[in-house]
């Protein structure tokens, strides 16, 4: 027989059971508190046409992209489509195609996978699942809404109980375009962001040094350095940003921004979770206001958690209609990952099966059966454990996948008397009706109460 490597490939997550249930719990768990939010939900499809997701894409990610081909298509052809590497591009695209049907600002969310072929390590991914919302609006969009998205994130990681809190730190884009404006830096924008976007991995020095690499004078340099130091609360970094005294509007009207944004989090509570911090720039080729990320400002080292932004021209590809939004993303499979390896998530378990019936012979199946499928009529979880074993070995390995476990013999059917044993503590507590009664309430309609049927052992009932 052929050898096959049955390893995940590189950069494809896979999880044991127990780790899975986590996974899929916290999903869940984000995905209700977006929709309490008020967002709604919608899937776009894992394929998109090419020509869509290149409209958008440009730089690296581009080149990280994933053609899709039929088996069989020769190489050199050219696919016509690719998987998605994030949820905006796709959105945009939703948002063109459906514009009439949707209610404006369109509050919505997105969980599920993206794919990018991008160089696999500890922490990244080629497939992740990422947790977006996004609020869009057609025409116009109240600067109200930058602070919704970042309170619903805010929120959402409640549902992780880490040790401490997630801090937003947060700014506007605006605010740098105008200050390289006005020292007439315009042109060298990129090469300067991208200096500052990776200012806190080096040193002070370093980025002094690689900002005068591209020919900035040395008040050039200051400015630029003073202006990337600048965080901490709303009141300090507002009035150090008026106190630069720049000749600016873009400038002026990003503070303003970012001084109302803060003040609407601030005004709900969330002070101790919110920051300004003039090193946030984020990507270019989306953000054109307000940009956020979160840490966990006693784990800098796994970096950042979530993060966002403004964007004026979603749709600028695809419409000549304005479609300005704002959202955010938590990246789950990257986020998973760095907290289990932190020790920082508390994995629930494995996610057990609440009752194994237990048949001791075949004779019992058609009973067994039944049972569960009325307990899974009460909104409970039931198996049958079928396997041709002692009655030993069926409860060890009941014991593995269920809470509790119902052995069901010959005298069991008979007269209805069962017993569920509690496989944590050991100990078994009766649960009983009569065999007719099983074998005539599928007719009936089943009882809203999932804990009706646990009734006194001396008075036959049926569930229903």
């Amino acid at each position: 027989m052929k050898k096959f490597n049955t390893s995940p490939i590189s950069g494809a997550q896979e999880l044991l059971p127990e780790q899975q249930a986590t996974f899929d719990l916290l999903k869940t768990k984000i995905h209700q508190n977006y929709k309490a939010h008020g967002y709604q939900n919608i899937e776009t499809p894992c394929i998109e046409r090419i020509e869509i997701l290149t409209a958008k894409a440009g730089g690296d990610t581009e080149k990280q992209i994933y053609e899709v081909r039929k088996t069989g298509e020769k190489p050199n052809i050219k696919a016509s489509q690719a998987l998605r590497f994030d949820h905006t591009v796709p959105l945009a695209r939703y948002i063109v195609e459906h514009e009439n049907d949707l209610n404006f600002p369109f509050k919505v969310q997105q969980i599920g996978p993206n794919f990018r072929g991008e160089r696999a390590q500890k922490g990244r991914f080629r497939e992740f699942y990422q947790c977006d919302i996004d609020i869009i609006g057609r025409d116009q969009l109240s600067l109200a809404y930058d602070a919704d998205v970042i309170s619903t994130l805010l929120d959402a990681f409640k549902i992780f109980d880490l040790d401490t809190p997630v801090l937003a730190r947060i700014s506007n884009r605006k605010i740098l375009a105008g200050l390289l404006n006005s020292l007439g830096l315009k042109e060298q924008t990129l090469e300067i962001s991208n200096i500052i976007d990776h200012a806190e991995k080096v040193t002070l020095e370093q980025t002094k040094t690689s900002l005068e690499e591209l020919k900035l004078d040395k008040k050039q340099v200051k400015t630029i350095l003073d202006f990337i130091n600048l965080n901490g609360p709303r009141s300090d970094v507002i009035t150090a940003l008026n106190n630069l005294e720049i000749n600016d509007d873009i400038f002026y009207q990003g503070v303003s921004e970012l001084d109302q944004v803060l003040g609407l989090l601030e005004a709900i509570g969330l002070n101790d979770q919110i920051t300004a911090d003039l090193k946030i720039i984020r990507g270019l080729d989306y953000y054109t206001g307000t940009v956020f990320e979160f840490i966990l400002p006693e784990h800098k080292n796994i970096g950042s958690v979530a993060g966002g932004g403004r964007y004026d021209n979603l749709t600028g590809h695809f419409s000549a209609k304005a479609f300005p939004g704002v959202g955010g993303s938590i990246g789950l499979t990257r986020l998973f990952y760095v907290l289990n390896e932190a020790k920082l998530l508390n994995l629930g378990g494995q996610e057990l099966t609440e009752y194994a019936l237990i048949p001791i012979s075949e004779q019992e199946n058609e009973y067994a059966f039944k049972l569960a499928n009325e307990l899974r009529s009460k909104h409970h979880s039931a198996t049958v454990v079928l396997t041709d074993k002692k009655l030993g070995d069926k409860l060890a390995y009941a014991a593995k996948i269920a809470a509790g476990g119902i052995v069901i013999g010959e005298a069991e059917m008979e007269s209805g008397q069962l017993k569920v044993k509690d496989f944590d503590t050991g100990k078994s507590r009766d649960f009983s009706f009569t065999t007719e009664d099983l074998l005539t309430s599928n007719s009936q309609k089943p009882s809203t109460d999932p804990t009706d049927f646990w009734t006194d052992p001396s008075e036959p009932s049926t569930f229903l």
